[in-house]
């Protein structure tokens, strides 16, 4: 494996659901890399997911990488092991189908291409990669109006 990435992840939506964007800052060594997009219905934490997602699928190669993100469904999700268990039981939790099914299948091979930590950070807490993406998610939501 290369070295270790940083990749900053934030959503956003207006409404929920209702339009949404992501952005995700890639951060390796001297380089760095935005990536952001949108959807006109969806909801608050799809885009959170999506934007982790995008942001390992744009990775070339397998890597270190740290996952930054004011999110706790997605951080915890992953680092308790709670996505683990929910693949095992069927996506099943509660009797009832888990929510963004699609997006925690698409993002468990990532998880097992590349060696990810995640790591939570209080949001619009002047953290400079955080509030640019919340910025750019913002602005994709607004594209979607």
């Amino acid at each position: 494996m290369s070295g270790r990435v940083l990749i900053y992840t934030d959503g956003a939506c207006s409404g929920n659901p209702g339009p949404g964007g992501w952005c995700a800052i890639l951060k390796y060594k001297d380089n760095e890399k935005q990536i952001s997009g949108g959807e006109k219905h969806t909801t608050n934490n799809r885009m959170e997911l999506t934007a982790v997602i995008e942001g390992l699928k744009a990775l070339k190669r397998p890597c270190d990488v740290t996952v930054i993100s004011d999110s706790r469904y997605v951080c915890e999700s992953i680092s308790k092991g709670w996505i683990y268990n929910w693949a095992k039981k069927g996506w099943i939790k509660n009797k009832k189908i888990v929510p963004n099914t699609d997006l925690w299948r698409e993002i468990l091979p990532l998880l097992e291409t590349h060696n990810v930590e995640f790591e939570w950070i209080r949001g619009h807490n002047g953290h400079p990669e955080n509030e640019l993406c919340d910025k750019k998610a913002v602005e994709e939501s607004k594209k979607r109006h």
